[in-house]
């Protein structure tokens, strides 16, 4: 009987066999690995099924299971398997080696770093810190030093660090949103074992959220005057939200809070920076008289351009904090 009689006879009998026509060809045990047959380092484990393989019937899901478990075992039975050991044991060496080598370089380095306040150091004699330091308050009508360096004179830095937030947070959109007719139709997500009824939690939340949002309004709002700004009352902002959702669910959290009002606040956020930050950029680098007012120095309204654009990256900040958390608990926001 032929090969093409047994290949025919097989398949009116089971349709459900699948059947390969070419005939085995044996190999060495390199061209196995080369054609992705076999594992060289791991030889009874096989990477294609075999010619013999082909003419069996699909496994069942409980027989794929059993199979990948054996894989697993297989893979990683660290007593039976010397090439694994023996790299595990390199591995652990080589990593020792590595972080001793980085503390000795470190420390080498240390040792010739000039002493503190020594006045020979670039950063002490520095004509831009001296420039800082002298005419910071006139020039940004900031007390706050720090958020006068970081929003004027380093603004534009600050906008790029803004767009990373921004670009981080489309990534992770793209990678983990799931579509929202999805999630309504029972995604196995946490929204499908909300809302979760924790006295303790609510309570607490209750009372710390409204505490939380206005602590961070006010150090979003006094970043000109005293240490704070954006970033850091944003970050206080996202931590709220993140109780708040914790404590009450997605679908409370969403009535004032969804992915429309995320959007608007983001993209919003952004534009605004971009535009106030490219008024200052053009005018500064072009010797135009710039009149955005500065303000009285220790008044709420001052520091120029800085009380805006805290505003922007507070929300930028609060909006990727927030958007993270929900992107990798739930899928959406």
């Amino acid at each position: 009987m032929t090969q093409d009689e047994i290949n025919e006879m097989l398949k009116s009998s089971a349709p459900g066999v699948v059947v390969n026509d070419e005939k085995p060809v044996r190999k060495s045990g390199f061209r196995s690995w080369l054609d992705g047959e076999n594992d060289i380092l791991y030889s009874h484990l096989k990477m294609k099924r075999s010619y013999e393989d082909h003419i069996k019937k699909e496994p069942t899901p409980m027989e794929h299971n059993i199979e990948k478990a054996k894989v697993r075992y297989a893979v990683y039975d660290i007593a039976n398997n010397r090439e694994l050991k023996i790299f595990r044991w390199v591995y652990r060496i080589a990593a020792i080696l590595f972080c001793v080598a980085l503390a000795l370089a470190l420390t080498f380095t240390v040792s010739y770093l000039p002493p503190v306040g020594d006045p020979g150091t670039p950063a002490n004699s520095s004509e831009v810190v001296k420039r800082y330091v002298e005419n910071g308050l006139g020039e940004t009508g900031a007390t706050n030093i720090v958020s006068g360096i970081i929003l004027t004179y380093r603004a534009f830095d600050t906008f790029g660090e803004t767009n990373v937030l921004f670009i981080a947070t489309c990534c992770v959109m793209c990678m983990l949103l799931i579509d929202e007719k999805v999630l309504k139709g029972g995604a196995d997500t946490d929204s499908k074992y909300e809302p979760k009824k924790d006295d303790i939690l609510q309570i607490t939340a209750k009372v710390l959220c409204p505490i939380i949002f206005i602590f961070g309004i006010y150090i979003i709002l006094n970043g000109q005057l005293s240490p704070g700004g954006g970033f850091s009352g944003g970050a206080i902002m996202g931590a709220g939200l993140i109780l708040f959702v914790s404590a009450f669910g997605f679908k409370t959290t969403q009535k004032f809070f969804n992915e429309t009002v995320y959007k608007i606040a983001k993209i919003t956020a952004l534009c605004m920076y971009g535009l106030i930050g490219s008024y200052f950029y053009i005018t500064g680098a072009n010797g135009i008289a710039n009149h955005i007012p500065l303000g009285i120095p220790g008044h709420i309204l001052s520091g120029g351009i800085i009380l805006p654009i805290d505003i922007a990256v507070g929300i930028e900040v609060a909006c990727t904090m927030y958007a993270f958390y929900a992107l990798f608990r739930r899928g959406g926001l």
